[in-house]
């Protein structure tokens, strides 16, 4: 039994030095799996007096109002020789050996948090209490219920400490001590009515019942402790707590206890029950079942912290790293970061994510279509034909063909494949820059560093603008290479004949009628498609080339480059990670220790068992 209140208590000492102490959290939490105890009830119930009680000490605070305004975590720990002492987990390895400095301790701990006023607070304190006068248990000491806010308190107070109550006893592993008076009417006790209203069974619920020798004479609880009204699943317990003159008189907890035995032995009421009455029994009650409690979770533990492990294991993952101290480590860890960023860019470009795909749908539809837009009838009008042709002839006409005017005809023509041509080359670099900023978000690393972040993306914007550059050059050279040079061999192959104005003896007059104009023109839109068919290849081969090849390829080496000069202050700065982040993953760290060690400690009980 020992050691698995013993392993509870090494648990929640841990939780509560995490902060994990059952307040919401996205993250996992051992708390609430844990077996607990808290002791509820109403301001001037005799609450406190119980806890001194069990411990055998007086060493809580005392006063009018709300006198516990923080969470006790109480852990008592039986220990066979030795003198007492007490130990706070804000304040490790000082030993109390003073109970009066304890309650002091508790008070100023409590102020330190809520400051002098009379405000309540989540945040528990860690008592650890060593005594061989003592049963192995923990108990959380919460707040007392109560009606009304006093004087420096905010209206909400009433509500807040019966949600703080809550947030403890709606948990299913919690015990619910309930503390009542007896010299008042169980209908309106504060912890019986919160308690059934979250254990209406009453399964998980002990009553305690204080202040019995100040009924009134002639009324006793008898029926209570019977459990003929107010009925729960586990006996009724009756204690009788130090009187005001007791405590003036500085009677300490062992002769108060001596006192309470003989009070239920001699009392004719309760003599018949006296064997299971007192804060002994009481201490011993909630020991022996805590420790069955405890028993039945080991294998839901077992699976809670297993399934928690994998769990921060994961979210340690996806936070990353820690920063690295030196300038060398920061280095690498940014070179790192950047290449998990460039593995996901080429990913897109390969086909393996998505994005890819749109520049062949570029080079497949937009570039086909655009070509085909192409308005070549104004180029080769019979007007701007006879017009380029006469031109061309200068003060003498052609004798055989009009080459000049061919060579005008279709450069003017070919010109207007610009267009298109570096349209082709900026609907790939938005694509590249879409492409870029879908790998910096689907790149976890960069989400942690948002200085690291702007900057990649700076540079990468960087790159693609200087390979669109080189691209457009590249891809207009293609056009501007068609126009300089003409394919000889296809205008060799055009019939002479003279109904097609081949004839050189025919006049001047003859050789610009409409009929050989027309002609002029069919001719150079036959080269003219040829060529475009051709560039139809060329230009998408000239952009992949330039601008994709080189993006998968190059697309971070100026970057590099810079990184490799800069300083370790400045290679810091891009690492100025988002506060939240760096917070989080210390949280994590420590929750997957407390974890590591919860399931190292369970294994060796259930080994030992």
């Amino acid at each position: 039994m020992d050691t698995l209140i013993n392993l509870v208590n090494k648990l929640q000492k841990a939780c509560t030095a995490l902060g994990d102490f059952g307040e919401e959290s996205s993250l996992p939490t051992l708390w609430d799996a844990l077996p607990t105890i808290a002791v509820v009830g109403g301001q001037s119930s005799g609450k406190s007096s119980v806890l001194e009680s069990v411990v055998g000490k007086d060493f809580l605070p005392r006063g009018s109002g709300i006198v516990t305004r923080r969470p006790l975590v109480l852990q008592l720990h039986k220990i066979e020789e030795g003198k007492e002492y007490a130990e706070f987990a804000h304040l490790p390895r000082k030993w109390f050996t003073d109970f009066a400095a304890v309650r002091k301790e508790i008070g100023d701990e409590t102020d330190r948090v809520t400051g002098r006023t009379k405000q309540i607070s989540s945040v528990p304190i860690y008592l650890s209490i060593y005594s061989p006068n003592v049963v192995n248990l923990t108990l959380i000491d919460l707040p007392g219920l109560t009606k009304i806010a006093v004087e420096g308190q905010s209206d909400s107070i009433v509500q807040d400490i019966e949600n703080m109550v809550r947030s403890y006893i709606e948990k299913p592993n919690c015990i619910i001590l309930a503390v009542s008076p007896a010299n008042q009417d169980l209908a309106t006790s504060d912890a019986i009515k919160i308690s059934r209203e979250v254990d209406p069974k009453g399964e998980r619920t002990f009553g305690v019942l204080t202040k019995i020798d100040l009924m009134d004479k002639g009324t006793d609880a008898v029926d209570i402790l019977e459990g003929r009204s107010h009925r729960l699943k586990f006996p009724w317990i009756g204690v009788v707590n130090r009187s005001q003159a007791d405590i003036n008189q500085n009677i300490d907890m062992i002769a108060a206890r001596r006192k309470e035995r003989e009070y239920f032995f001699n009392s004719p009421e309760y003599s018949h029950l006296a064997n299971r009455m007192g804060s002994e029994h009481l201490g011993k009650v909630l020991s022996r079942h805590l420790e069955s409690l405890i028993k039945s979770r080991i294998p839901g533990l077992q699976s809670l912290i297993n399934k928690a492990i994998l769990d921060l294991e994961t979210e340690l993952n996806r936070l990353g790293n820690p920063i690295a101290a030196d300038s060398g480590g920061k280095l690498y860890m940014i070179m790192e970061i950047c290449r998990a960023f460039d593995q996901t860019f080429k990913e897109h470009l390969d086909g393996i994510r998505a994005g890819g795909e749109k520049v062949y749908g570029v080079f497949e539809n937009q570039l086909p279509s655009a070509l085909k837009r192409l308005q070549f009838d104004k180029q080769l009008s019979m007007e701007n034909v006879r017009k380029l042709i006469t031109e061309a002839d200068g003060y003498q006409p052609h004798l055989i063909a009009p080459e000049q005017g061919y060579r005008r005809l279709i450069e003017s023509t070919l010109v207007t494949i610009k267009l298109p041509t570096e349209a082709v080359v900026d609907a790939v670099h938005d694509i590249l820059r879409d492409l870029v900023r879908k790998s910096i978000k689907e790149t976890k690393e960069l989400k942690n560093y948002p200085p690291l972040k702007v900057e990649v993306m700076n540079a990468a914007y960087e790159s693609l603008e200087r390979m669109k550059n080189e691209s457009k050059r590249a891809a207009l050279q293609l056009v501007d290479m068609e126009c300089s040079y003409l394919t000889v061999d296809f205008f060799r192959n055009l019939p002479q004949d003279v109904e097609k104005g081949g004839n050189p003896t025919h006049s001047i007059y003859d050789r610009y009628n409409d009929a050989y104009i027309r002609r002029v023109g069919s001719n150079v839109l036959a080269y003219v498609h040829m060529v475009v068919g051709t560039l139809r290849h060329s230009i998408p081969k000239s952009v992949v080339y330039c601008q994709v090849r080189e993006a998968k390829r190059s697309l971070l080496d100026r970057f590099f480059t810079e990184l490799g000069a800069k300083e370790g202050r400045q290679l810091g700065k891009l690492l100025d990670e988002d506060p939240e982040i760096t917070q989080r993953r210390q949280n994590t760290v420590k929750r997957l220790e407390l974890y590591r060690a919860a399931q190292c400690e369970i294994d060796t009980v259930v080994w030992a068992k």
